[in-house]
């Protein structure tokens, strides 16, 4: 079993780099809807322009929601940490740099109406992410006396994995449902209800 490898305040140096990290990455996915706000002319006006870039706009509004969402759980899984090894460390890097790869990924999505390589690459840089902080959350695990207070239910992680991985192959099927199948994740609560429920 891996001892505490790291002092309080190294853990607070973690926290807050990957806080500016994903403030970072939200703040890249608005600069190409500023770069198409400059276009605006005598000849294009803004509603012309916003009903030519509608796609762009959800592409930011949704991935902005992703991202969010993704930062939200990050921080339940480390308001128990005390401490952290190596590892976590690892793990934790792995999970910054597909956070900082989604304003790229999503850009992929301008290149084409239906191209299947950028849904996978956007929805595979999503399933890394989940898939790395579960990981986070079973070395945690594994590893007690780095918690200051238990974890929640593990399903969570699983089932969003999951969801993303469905949402994944989905895309590249019918890839003219696009980004949106990316909100298979509002299934992640009913399901993980479900499955309590059932184990109770």
């Amino acid at each position: 079993m891996s001892a505490p490898a790291r002092t309080e305040r190294g853990l607070d140096r973690l926290v807050n780099f990957s806080d500016a990290t994903v403030a970072i990455a939200i703040t890249l996915l608005i600069l190409p809807l500023v770069d198409l706000a400059g276009e605006i002319d005598g000849g294009t006006g803004a509603g012309e322009l916003l009903r030519e870039h509608w796609g762009s706009i959800v592409e930011f509004v949704v991935t902005f929601w992703v991202i969010s969402r993704f930062w939200r759980l990050h921080h339940q899984v480390f308001e128990h940490v005390q401490s952290y090894t190596p590892l976590v460390l690892r793990l934790n890097f792995v999970w910054l740099i597909s956070i900082v790869f989604l304003p790229f990924a999503a850009n992929l999505l301008d290149a084409g109406d239906t191209d299947r390589v950028a849904y996978a690459v956007y929805l595979g840089t999503m399933l890394v992410t989940s898939l790395s902080l579960t990981a986070i959350e079973f070395a945690l695990r594994r590893s007690p006396e780095l918690l200051s207070t238990p974890l929640a239910t593990r399903d969570k992680g699983f089932i969003a994995a999951g969801l993303l991985a469905a949402a994944l192959v989905l895309a590249v099927l019918f890839p003219d449902v696009g980004l949106f199948w990316v909100l298979l994740l509002l299934l992640q609560g009913p399901i993980g209800g479900l499955l309590h429920r059932r184990s109770s």
